[in-house]
């Protein structure tokens, strides 16, 4: 699309705000669904990774959820105290606990999947595999777009510069 066309279409009508709408809508499902099994969108994040992977370090589960490992610490907290994960120390690094689900974790993590897993089998019967595969790759070439824009991160400012009215205060 060339930008006179962009021109005139109502903001609500651009693509990243389709994207944002969409990602609202599953958001909020998910959160819903998982709201009756007293689990967070993060924690059942967590969840499935571990069921997964299985065996993982708090650490391995933060990178693989996108979340800091002091986010991570909270969350596996959350998730011991529920009895749904089991933390031991690793054999190899006396500092490292390994995470698993308890028999408690994967009976919820299953009844939760099942549930989340009933929103995908509902978008996909939506579309015929045509489609289907066309929404796949039109959604990967948009992601790939927004991840090429993206600046990285800058360090945050913690004071004003010298010489300017703020930073030199009053008068």
């Amino acid at each position: 699309m060339v930008d006179s066309q962009l021109r005139n279409v109502p903001v609500e009508e651009y693509l990243a705000a389709r994207i944002r709408r969409a990602e609202q809508a599953l958001v909020a499902h998910h959160e819903s669904v998982l709201r009756e099994f007293g689990l967070t969108l993060t924690q059942y994040q967590v969840l499935l990774t571990i069921e997964r992977q299985g065996g993982l370090s708090g650490a391995q589960i933060a990178r693989a959820c996108g979340v800091t490992q002091q986010t991570m610490t909270g969350v596996l907290g959350g998730l011991t105290a529920k009895g749904l994960v089991h933390r031991t120390e690793s054999p190899v690094h006396a500092k490292v606990q390994i995470c698993n689900l308890t028999d408690e974790g994967q009976l919820t993590f299953k009844r939760a999947h099942d549930e989340v897993s009933a929103l995908e089998r509902s978008l996909s019967q939506a579309f015929s595999y045509d489609e289907y595969r066309t929404i796949c790759d039109l959604l990967e070439r948009a992601t790939s777009v927004l991840v090429k824009q993206t600046r990285p991160a800058r360090p945050r400012r913690t004071g004003m510069s010298e010489g300017t009215p703020e930073a030199s205060g009053p008068g």
